[in-house]
């Protein structure tokens, strides 16, 4: 008789009032706690925003329990179904009995996570990457539901961490059996913090820390189920294929898969997408640091408008070019300009307005007065268009004219 032993629980569901509650699910929702917490700060870490992995994590839940339900049925379906089934068909839909296969739910789960990166417009792999040693530490915590359900156990063992299964989970009275759960929740464990490590030590982007995580994983679980002698695939015995169980095959078939992409990706570089592109510009028809304009918004872009007009203005006083670029392509004189259209307008007063000014500029730098004459006539010309320049030119202000009067002693 051993001198010492794993018990296993007596019972693995509670009942609060009418309301189960199962130890199985409680492993489950606190390795997935687990795991949103951990990415969540590895997230923020790499740059990304608040609340992403919380997001992700829903759909990705949901697939994921599909997906891993889905994979156990399929895999172990002469249970529910056949001739030898020792459960009801309906009994396929009771995922707190237990039986979630870790293929399924990574598979379908990583179909949610795409389904939601892609709509955030982030990096697939970037995502990937973050939440592999959270994947890993969840799957050590859910480990331990099987314990509650005497499931996932190994061969007969004599070590003094056997486990005790009671006959209605097939064990044998006096007989300790090799506690794989156990075995595969302390591999999972290492593995989480040998990702963070290889992920601080190596910078391994691109999936690659999720492929080492694959393939980690893969090698011990190959390991771990050659152990294994509950039945999976069937209803008293493990489907086996060449002397192996299913899950090995998966296993090595995922274990070359990860190596192969490794190897395909070491050299892979480039910026990955952890930041929405929509947050970085709050306004996709405005800079990020450009405020929209408020109640008074016409107001403020009249102003601005006045503002790069009277910029224009000091640009036309430096020569003929930049007369012609604002007149678009062709030299008219004020003038010119009022015999075309009685009522100039306004963009054409403001820009008549600088010439006159700039005239005026430079022929008062000889004689250090104003021409009076030039003046007089600029403002016959123009009329009431420079009551309205001269207005706007004293609401923004003394520096647009004070360029306008230096650009002219410059083009002497």
């Amino acid at each position: 008789m051993p001198l010492a032993s794993i018990p296993s629980p007596s019972q693995g569901v509670w009942y609060l009032g009418i309301i189960p509650i199962r130890a199985y699910a409680l492993c489950i929702v606190l390795g997935v706690i687990v795991a949103v917490w951990l990415s969540e700060r590895r997230w923020r870490a790499r740059g990304g925003q608040k609340g992403t992995i919380v997001d992700i994590a829903v759909p990705a839940v949901i697939f994921g329990l599909i997906g891993g339900r889905l994979y156990h049925v399929i895999t172990d379906w002469q249970t529910y179904f056949g001739s030898r089934a020792i459960k009801e068909p309906h009994q396929a839909l009771f995922i707190w009995e237990g039986g979630l296969g870790i293929w399924g739910a990574i598979a379908l789960g990583g179909v949610g996570v795409w389904w939601a990166v892609r709509r955030r417009g982030l990096s697939f792999t970037a995502i990937a990457d973050t939440v592999a040693p959270g994947i890993a530490f969840a799957q050590a915590i859910g480990r331990w539901g099987n314990w509650f359900n005497q499931e996932l156990y190994g061969s007969p063992t004599t070590l003094p961490w056997g486990l005790e299964i009671d006959a209605d989970h097939g064990g044998e009275p006096g007989v300790l059996y090799h506690p794989t759960f156990l075995y595969e929740s302390l591999w999972d464990v290492a593995l989480g913090f040998v990702l963070i490590f290889a992920g601080r030590r190596f910078a391994l982007h691109h999936g690659r820390l999720f492929a080492l995580y694959v393939a980690g994983y893969t090698l011990g679980r190959f390991w771990i189920e050659g152990l294994r002698i509950d039945p999976v695939g069937g209803v008293d015995h493990a489907v086996t294929f060449l002397g192996m169980r299913i899950n090995q095959w998966t296993s090595i078939v995922l274990f070359v898969g990860a190596l192969i992409y490794l190897w395909a990706t070491r050299n892979k570089e480039g910026v990955e997408v952890v930041v929405p592109p929509s947050s970085t510009m709050a306004d996709p028809a405005h800079p990020a640091d450009q405020a929209d304009p408020g109640e008074d918004g016409s107001e403020a872009a009249e102003d601005t408008a006045g503002e790069a007009d009277d910029t224009g203005t000091a640009t036309d006083g430096t020569g003929e070019d930049g007369n012609a670029a604002a007149g678009g392509g062709e030299t008219e004189s004020p003038k010119d300009a009022v015999s075309e259209d009685e009522t100039p307008r306004a963009d054409e007063g403001r820009i008549e307005n600088g010439k006159a000014e700039t005239e005026t500029s430079a022929a008062g730098d000889g004689d250090s007065r104003p021409d009076s004459d030039s003046d007089a006539d600029a403002n016959a010309a123009n009329g009431t268009a420079e009551a309205d320049a001269d207005a706007r030119a004293a609401d923004t202000g003394d520096t647009a004219e004070a360029e306008t009067v230096t650009k002219g002693k410059n083009s002497r």
